[in-house]
């Protein structure tokens, strides 16, 4: 009964995500989106499952792929599409747009649109948090494309050396944009993370977020436990063009079958008792905050310099 509950609770908080970023393709047409998007549709479960183990009071790191982690750690969902939609009542003042997207109290950090920028801000604040001896964890996600970025080699070493608290966690959907990790790559990512001493853990099933909840506990206790570096990759997939709202299998870097597969083991489009006795619940709640957005005023001339 316990493993239904768990079920049904991870099920419900991935179709949210999902149902709120095809609430955001419904809309961006309109121009009432004010910023790029870049969705996490395909990708739900790696954010709640691992999200489902972290603590208030942990920090998560967040990339421009960001909606899914601001969701699941527990962003506010009203204030989120005020901030899409640029107006003055969002979570940033309508600043920070999606892919700037933060939410301090819920230890959601400062997404960046820069690759591996804010991997070297979690382990920063690892460190300082480790000096004030702070029981806090923290964790910084990227994709796969920021592997061979010279940033994230070097808080590899930094953290291992300085022992911080800190889960590397890897959305691995192979795909720097348009390149594939082949293209990209000539190291192993296993043995590059040994060579710096720090642990390595993989999850194939990304679809599964019953099965990443159960081993991404394996290494979130880890670093609880020890205060040390982990490192986490988590096999996923997007199903959307990397940045915008629509399809892009014309340009000819990625399979359709590929992604169909993924498809047939995705929860959400395979549980469809399921799907349909969340699905008013959740439009509901995804309609009002549409309505707060939409409602909320634009800046002004007096916010145009205000928290720079």
């Amino acid at each position: 009964m316990e493993s239904l509950e768990i079920y049904k609770d991870l099920f419900y908080q991935s179709l949210r995500i999902r149902l709120v970023e095809e609430k955001i393709i419904e809309l961006y047409p309109s121009d009432l989106i004010q910023s790029p998007v870049h969705l996490s549709i395909g990708q739900e479960a790696v954010a709640v499952g691992v999200c489902a183990n972290l603590n208030l009071d942990d920090w998560v790191f967040i990339n421009y792929r960001g909606h899914a982690f601001y969701l699941a750690k527990g962003g506010p969902l009203p204030e989120f599409f005020a901030e899409l939609m640029g107006k003055k009542n969002g979570q940033s003042k309508g600043k920070a747009g999606s892919m700037h997207l933060a939410s301090p109290k819920q230890g959601i950090m400062g997404a960046s649109a820069v690759v591996s920028s804010t991997i070297s801000h979690a382990v920063g604040a690892a460190l300082i948090s480790k000096i004030k001896r702070e029981n806090r964890i923290f964790v910084t996600n990227f994709g796969d494309g920021a592997l061979e970025q010279g940033a994230f080699h070097e808080c590899l070493n930094f953290a291992s050396l300085h022992k911080v608290p800190i889960l590397f966690l890897c959305e691995d959907n192979n795909l720097a944009v348009h390149s594939h990790k082949k293209e990209r790559q000539s190291f192993t990512l296993e043995k590059l993370v040994g060579s710096y001493g720090i642990p390595f853990h993989e999850i194939e099933e990304g679809y599964d977020f019953v099965k990443v909840q159960k081993l991404s506990k394996i290494s979130i206790d880890e670093v609880r436990n020890t205060k040390k570096p982990v490192f986490l990759k988590i096999k996923t997939s997007r199903y959307k063009e990397h940045v915008g709202p629509g399809e892009d299998f014309s340009a000819g870097y990625r399979d359709k079958n590929d992604i169909n597969k993924w498809k047939k083991l995705d929860p959400l489009l395979q549980d469809k008792k399921l799907y349909e006795s969340f699905l008013g619940k959740i439009n509901n709640e995804i309609e009002n905050a549409v309505k707060f957005g939409l409602e909320s005023p634009l800046p002004d001339r007096e916010d145009l310099l205000s928290d720079v």
